[in-house]
């Protein structure tokens, strides 16, 4: 038999029941819209950032591939020398340099005939001091002063100095002169100096 303590301990552990129950409902429901909250944010933006990235792809100019360069076959050549000229023969005949025809000539001193006393000194310590008139022959003649201070008498045909130099030319100013020099080639080739008239000083 239930008493009355009973029925009103059953009222409050429903009531405490019921009151559990609201209070689950209540909190799930809560989460339930915090998240739908959270998540409608997320996709309203993703979509945004979407939409634009969409439309700018859109809108950029679609570019053009270049076709592929065309290439010609080769063709090979069948070189025969003997109906063709030498890759290494001229096109034009070379005619010989002044220098090279130098090389190729008998030009050399005489180095067998004696040698003149002016040819022991360099032509730059020799200098030219004056001119003479040889009496009866009337032929004009140089006064040569070496390096020693000796005067020497030279006309049209002497030698002096150390390249074989032979005098072409005399008159009152200067003698010509023209020497024989190595070219660098094993050969020789002539040179021309000439020494001019010292004058003297007052």
């Amino acid at each position: 038999m239930m008493t009355s303590s009973n029925i009103a301990k059953m009222s409050n552990n429903a009531a405490e029941k019921n009151k559990n129950s609201n209070m689950s409902a209540l909190r799930l429901f809560s989460l339930i819209l915090v998240s739908l909250i959270l998540q409608a944010c997320i996709q309203v933006e993703g979509l945004d950032d979407l939409r634009q990235y969409v439309k700018e792809t859109q809108e950029t100019p679609v570019g053009s591939i270049e076709p592929l360069p065309e290439f010609k076959p080769y063709e090979s050549f069948l070189y025969r020398a003997t109906s063709l000229r030498g890759p290494f023969q001229p096109l034009i005949r070379v005619e010989p340099s002044e220098e090279e025809e130098i090389v190729k000539n008998d030009l050399k001193p005489d180095f067998e005939r004696p040698k003149e006393p002016l040819e022991a000194f360099k032509i730059l310590a020799l200098r030219m001091v004056g001119t003479i008139h040889m009496l009866g022959e009337g032929e004009l003649m140089a006064l040569v002063e070496d390096g020693n201070g000796e005067i020497h008498r030279v006309h049209k045909g002497n030698y002096l100095g150390r390249n074989y130099g032979e005098i072409t030319q005399v008159n009152e100013t200067q003698l010509d002169i023209v020497e024989i020099v190595p070219n660098g080639r094993d050969g020789w080739m002539k040179r021309p100096r000439n020494l001019v008239l010292v004058e003297k000083s007052e």
